[in-house]
């Protein structure tokens, strides 16, 4: 059944119509029940063009969509989970590059439009970049939780610089307190969180471009502007002061436990630096907004970088050119599309034009916040870097660190692990 909302969406002024309706196909990840939100957000892109489209979502979704473009037979439209894939399967000849006017529209409607230009631009066969994609749905890393409770019995205020935050650790320090807590701890995936501090702090100490070079391995891991990024992780990480457990526990931590630690009486620490899906592993009962809430972990002012963001996100590509698909791409630039799933909650969205009062609740209106005060957005760079990096000795190399290798030892170990 429509819900009154998808009715009134779908009574819009209806768009211009394709000159014949298509069969359209679409390709992702998703599977119930975000399959029934993107197939209701579908539905108006239907009532509007009389376009049909069909979706199917897979786990295998890497592996069965490059043997779909190989074999010929590619879906039209693929939501990809990260751009790296995307990229590489454009380098092949295999993606279709959006009508012309896309990069200006993304630039003017989307939060650090260019970032996401950026993000959706890749190089063709013939080395040249031109833009590929469309970014649909954003998660966001660069968050701090705390107990407000907490904060209001210590007097704590809020940081709004890195400078602040560290005089605030070292506050709570002199108060008798612990500031951090920290886990890395992830079973066979453990040192990844580690990665996304690394990552936030790289976007805190140098620019977005040197991010890009050290991400395409262009700037190496063993340079003086990565290891600075790492050794500021271990002014918070190493420091036996400002970690539950002291700095030898952080390694050994699991990262789901880490941040109940907020929750004690009194307090094992003040602070987590952790995504927005985070909550899931708070004790049972917690109500965000009111028992646990959060901030933006914020940059440094001395460096002038602004207020980058690190997250992450999917991309709309076309694998399977038709006029219908460069429509339904088009479709996703309407805040109606995005408003759908802000209804139903577990959605953020770069684009500046949606009604901010159709999100599900005040903490994903909060969490948008942040999304749209980016002036840079940055996707993780362990997932766009080779598997055996980003998803290797990354993590076993910021593992590592925090058990008491220095950093210069443990960039050179990553860099050594970087396929040719």
């Amino acid at each position: 059944m429509k819900s009154a909302f998808y009715a009134s969406v779908a009574a819009l002024a209806v768009t211009a119509h394709a000159a014949a309706a298509e069969q359209i196909t679409v390709f992702g990840t998703w599977l119930s029940p975000e399959a029934e939100i993107v197939e209701e957000i579908f539905d108006v892109f239907e009532e509007r063009t009389g376009h049909e489209v069909s979706y199917v979502g897979s786990d295998s979704f890497e592996q069965q969509v490059l043997i779909d473009a190989e074999a010929g037979s590619a879906p039209n439209i693929s939501i990809f989970p990260q751009p790296g894939l995307a990229a590489d399967m454009a380098s092949r000849g295999f993606l279709t590059p959006l009508k012309e006017g896309s990069a200006d529209w993304i630039r003017e409607n989307y939060a650090a439009g260019q970032s996401w230009v950026d993000l959706g631009s890749y190089a063709d066969e013939n080395g040249d970049k031109q833009l590929y994609g469309m970014f649909f749905r954003v998660d966001l890393k660069s968050l701090v939780w705390y107990s407000p409770e907490n904060f209001e019995d210590a007097g704590y205020e809020i940081p709004e610089t890195m400078e602040e935050l560290i005089a605030l650790s070292d506050q709570i320090v002199a108060d008798g307190g612990t500031p951090w807590c920290i886990g890395l701890g992830s079973g066979a995936a453990t040192g990844w969180p580690a990665t996304d501090w690394v990552e936030d702090m790289m976007l805190r100490t140098q620019t977005p471009d040197l991010y890009d070079k050290w991400v395409s391995n262009e700037l190496k891991f063993n340079s003086p502007e990565v290891i600075e990024a790492i050794e500021t992780f271990g002014k918070f990480a190493l420091n036996d002061d400002y970690v539950a457990g002291g700095a030898g526990a952080v390694a050994s931590t699991d990262f789901r436990d880490s941040p109940k630690g907020l929750f004690d009486s009194p307090p094992q620490c003040y602070m987590h630096r952790q995504a927005s899906f985070i909550p899931a592993f708070f004790p049972e009962g917690t109500v965000v907004g009111e028992d646990a809430d959060f901030f933006y972990f914020p940059a440094f002012a001395e460096k002038d970088l602004g207020s980058p963001v690190l997250g992450a996100g999917t991309l709309f590509a076309i694998t399977n050119p038709s006029e219908g698909a460069q429509e339904l791409i088009e479709f996703l630039r309407d805040p109606a599309a995005h408003e759908i799933w802000m209804g139903h909650g577990g959605f953020l969205t770069p684009h500046k034009g949606v009604d901010a009062s159709k999100f599900q609740d005040d903490t994903s209106r909060a969490l948008n916040d942040v999304l749209l005060g980016a002036t840079t957005f940055r996707f993780d760079g362990s997932d766009l870097m080779p598997g055996a990096v980003g998803a290797g000795s990354f993590w076993t190399g910021m593992v590592d660190y925090a058990s008491g290798k220095d950093a210069a030892s443990v960039a050179a170990g990553i860099d050594a692990s970087w396929p040719d």
